[in-house]
């Protein structure tokens, strides 16, 4: 039998990286003055260790409670007097994730990761608009430094800025002398930033977390230079849900970024096939019920009026990305004819994409992690009825004929990728791994690139590294190491938030990704630890599922 332990191993790294506190390489004995930043006619006092000074929990919007709940969210006031920057402000409420229904070691390894990871993110608030900054130690207004605002992930259900700590990055620039800033903010998920539905088309309040999002871009614009940076300088920069959000910042106001970025890297997330804000109505309408507004003239009123307690558990209760249904999200980015006009995909087909130089990568087995909640499917037929039903319920029959032949029920064929026979835990859990996988990040990626590649300098990895987790495989956040763990890609973000390029003397050699030449750097196991490659695997699979998901986005 796996051992727990074994098999939690890469998330628990994952999750003990990300949340260490960045702590300098020698005792500091003396006592530090703390870091000060004048913003507005107000003192922020952060903390500092000697190598990066912090301010942390800096509001940029206000509370978004009352008639503020389920609406844009508003820029704070001018700030005034002393405050104190020293501590992570609360994450957004999180959903409550429903785990799938597992046994023996799975069961356990599933609630062990999940629980911690949960448990790493509170505290959370309704009042959680805030952000943090983090600098070299010694920069001053005037420095200019580039910048890198990160946009944390969580499949748009939970997640918050306090496990992501980007001190360790900030020093390695340092060290690089290639200096940057870095910056995240909370935004608010779940339905509380994504809330869905012809009421809220109407209201025009769609995608709120987005636009919490673009907010604090604005607030970057404004008061970065007080920090040392450079607004000109800036790069978003996002894992899953976050770098979804950045693809869908890159194809909002007709690709124009409106001068609040110069440059995107994206990991695990892409353009994806989402459709229009009203096919949450379902979802909206059980909220509505199990908060007993039904009756209410105003439903959307009510649900900004109602108990948060009261809320919290209707919100609970909404389909997670553990539950059946899984990759096909309740509450998602949706068209809201504000935010987004059209469908993600169909944006980029139309060239409404910011042209800037880009990177976008992947883990192999991105979908093996969410499809552990459909593993009573194990026939041909009900792989078929699932994803019909689930994916693509106004597919052909003939379409579902091809995309099952391109996704098959062989083992060999399925995610995790290149492992044989081995890890077939049902007779289905590969293939539709394989199809999910596929069809949210690794096709919309190449799509993506392939769209753009000839118009704007773009680069692509592909990360295969923990390709010994059992069941799992190479599975998605597992690249998250690489970045926060000081791993290659640290050095690569940090050469591309410098000079929009993520080429320099410490990493080996990353050639740009073109039509013609679609290379990949690929982050492998064992002692060749990368290797370019092309991105011509299941191109057959990933075309016909691009075309379904512009025929039918979700």
């Amino acid at each position: 039998m796996l051992s727990i332990r074994f098999l939690c191993l890469p998330l628990l790294l994952a999750a003990t990286a990300l949340a260490a506190p960045t702590a300098p390489d020698t005792p500091v004995l003396e006592k530090r003055t703390s870091p000060k930043v004048t913003l507005d006619k107000a003192t922020f006092v952060g903390t500092g260790d000697g190598s990066v000074n912090k301010f942390l929990g800096i509001p940029f919007a206000k509370a978004p409670v009352g008639n503020l709940r389920f609406n844009l969210p508003a820029a704070v006031d001018p700030y005034n007097g002393t405050q104190t920057a020293t501590a992570f402000g609360p994450a957004c409420p999180q959903q409550a994730l429903s785990l799938p229904v597992l046994s023996g070691v799975l069961s356990d390894a599933a609630d062990t990761v999940v629980n911690g990871f949960l448990s790493l993110i509170e505290p959370s608030a309704e009042d959680c608009l805030s952000l943090n900054v983090m600098v070299p130690d010694g920069t001053k207004a005037g420095d200019n430094l580039p910048v890198a605002v990160w946009i944390f992930g969580g499949g748009f259900e939970i997640g918050g800025t306090n496990i992501y700590d980007g001190g360790g990055i900030v020093k390695r620039s340092a060290a690089m002398k290639s200096p940057m800033i870095f910056v995240s903010m909370n935004y608010r998920v779940s339905a509380y930033g994504f809330l869905a539905s012809k009421e809220v088309k109407a209201a025009g309040v769609g995608n709120l977390g987005l636009q919490d999002q673009r907010l604090a871009l604005q607030w970057v614009q404004k008061y970065i230079t007080q920090f040392g940076g450079d607004p000109s300088k800036v790069t978003i920069w996002g894992e899953s849900a976050g770098a979804i959000s950045i693809a869908l910042h890159m194809v909002s106001n007709g690709g124009d970024p409106q001068g609040l970025f110069r440059g995107a890297f994206m990991e695990s997330g892409s353009p994806i096939p989402v459709g229009d804000i009203e096919h949450g109505q379902g979802d909206y309408d059980a909220l509505v019920s199990q908060t007993g507004c039904t009756g209410a003239a105003d439903t959307l009123q009510c649900l900004r009026e109602v108990d948060f307690s009261k809320l919290k558990k209707a919100v609970d209760a909404s389909p997670s990305f553990f539950s059946f249904q899984a990759l096909k999200l309740a509450w998602i980015p949706r068209v809201d004819g504000v935010f987004l006009t059209q469908p993600s995909q169909q944006l980029v087909v139309n060239g409404s994409v910011a042209k800037i130089p880009f990177v976008s990568g992947d883990c192999e087995d991105e979908g093996t992690l969410f499809s552990l909640s459909s593993l009573n499917v194990t026939t041909d037929a009900g792989a078929r009825s699932y994803i019909k039903d689930v994916f693509t319920p106004n597919a052909t029959d003939a379409e579902l004929d091809k995309l099952l032949s391109l996704y098959p029920s062989t083992p060999s064929a399925g995610s995790p990728f290149g492992t044989g026979a081995f890890n077939a835990i049902t007779p289905q859990f590969k293939r539709i791994a394989a199809f999910q996988g596929d069809l949210v990040f690794n096709a919309a990626r190449r799509f993506f690139l392939q769209q753009r590649a000839a118009d704007q300098p773009v680069y692509s990895f592909l990360s295969k590294r923990f390709k010994v987790t059992p069941v799992l495989g190479a599975f998605h956040v597992t690249d998250v190491l690489n970045v926060f763990g000081g791993g290659e890609l640290t050095d690569y973000l940090i050469n591309f938030t410098n000079n929009l390029d993520p080429n320099g003397p410490t990493v080996p050699a990353w050639p740009q990704y073109t039509v013609a030449q679609p290379q990949l750097m690929t982050f492998l196991d064992g002692f060749t630890p990368t290797k370019i490659t092309t991105d011509d695997f299941r191109k057959d699979a990933m075309s016909f599922v691009i075309e379904l998901s512009l025929k039918y986005p979700l």
